[in-house]
């Protein structure tokens, strides 16, 4: 029990403390989430061996058993694309000691660049790429903890701003009940530099997980609160941001995934025009060689984000 008092007693003393109060240039640092992540809602704080899931929650890390490689492309809205490029190692033969090099990287694509009376005098566009690498390793056999270092680079035009952040996170794997719990703290760092004199906020996020596999059905249930930093009323205010995921394993090479983001579904929808905004599902496919997932989210009338990811083991 001690380990749930730990958890506990971290996610009231930080999500009471800090607030978030705008957005920031830097929150590009968190789309670059995979597909099955995606497919899931998002609840994947507490997942296992899945490299991708460090995003969500470096402590993850060490349940990777070999070297492995994963990219990920997603279509947003508009011009909007961005993508993600992990790569995981462990430091020595037969050690729990793992560690991970990252990228993402986000485009706006191209907007006209106007004068004062309205003509279109050339283009611009905006950029936005972080670099991030992650230690992960074991306590015992049951807890694992990891810390991940970021550079975030944003650009707009010829303004440019400049920040570094670390995640910390750590999980809790309960063997024989088939159930894995999750904590993290992502993005806790300062901006070095700024658009024009601006200082932007960190997207702070805190995170608590838990997944469950099912005795006798092939299904995976994930639960995560998230964006637990978030200015809110009311404590209670931000239990509303959370996410729900089911996987199916409906064979040994395909899954199927449904989930739900109740934070999404608040943050782009309006009362009336919500449809199926913060809802996603996804799909798996396993070779011997490569792992493909897919995974689409809905925004409601803004449309649904797309993401295509590849694994594969060296």
């Amino acid at each position: 029990m001690k380990i749930y008092s730990i958890m506990i007693v971290c996610f009231l003393s930080i999500s009471s403390c800090i607030r978030i109060e705008a957005q920031s240039p830097f929150d590009f640092i968190q789309l670059g989430i995979s597909a099955r992540s995606a497919g899931l809602g998002g609840a994947f704080t507490s997942m296992t061996q899945d490299q991708t899931a460090l995003f969500f929650n470096p402590g993850t890390l060490a349940t990777i058993d070999s070297s492995t490689i994963s990219a990920t492309f997603m279509k947003h809205v508009l011009d909007i694309s961005s993508g993600m490029a992990t790569y995981t190692l462990p430091i020595e033969k037969n050690s729990t000691e793992r560690i991970s090099i990252s990228a993402v990287y986000t485009t706006y694509g191209s907007f006209d660049r106007t004068d004062e009376f309205g003509s279109v005098t050339g283009s611009f566009s905006a950029n936005n790429v972080g670099l991030m690498g992650t230690y992960s390793n074991e306590l015992d056999s049951i807890l694992s903890y990891g810390i991940s270092a970021k550079f975030m680079y944003a650009t707009l035009d010829d303004l440019s701003s400049t920040a570094l952040a670390m995640d910390a996170g750590i999980l809790y794997r309960i063997p024989a009940s088939r159930t894995n719990i999750g904590f993290s703290l992502l993005n806790i760092g300062t901006q070095l530099s700024t658009f024009e004199g601006i200082t932007d906020r960190m997207p702070i996020d805190v995170r608590v997980g838990i997944n469950h596999r099912l005795r006798g059905l092939p299904l995976l249930l994930n639960f995560s609160l998230h964006h637990l930093a978030d200015d809110a009323d009311a404590f209670f205010d931000r239990i509303g941001n959370f996410s729900i995921g089911g996987e199916f394993i409906l064979s040994k090479v395909l899954d199927l995934r449904i989930g739900y983001d109740n934070y999404v579904r608040n943050a782009t929808s309006i009362q009336g025009q919500r449809r199926f905004s913060g809802f996603a599902a996804g799909v798996g496919v396993r070779t011997a060689y490569v792992q493909v997932d897919y995974g689409v989210s809905a925004l409601g009338t803004a449309g649904s984000i797309h993401r295509l990811t590849l694994h594969t083991s060296l």
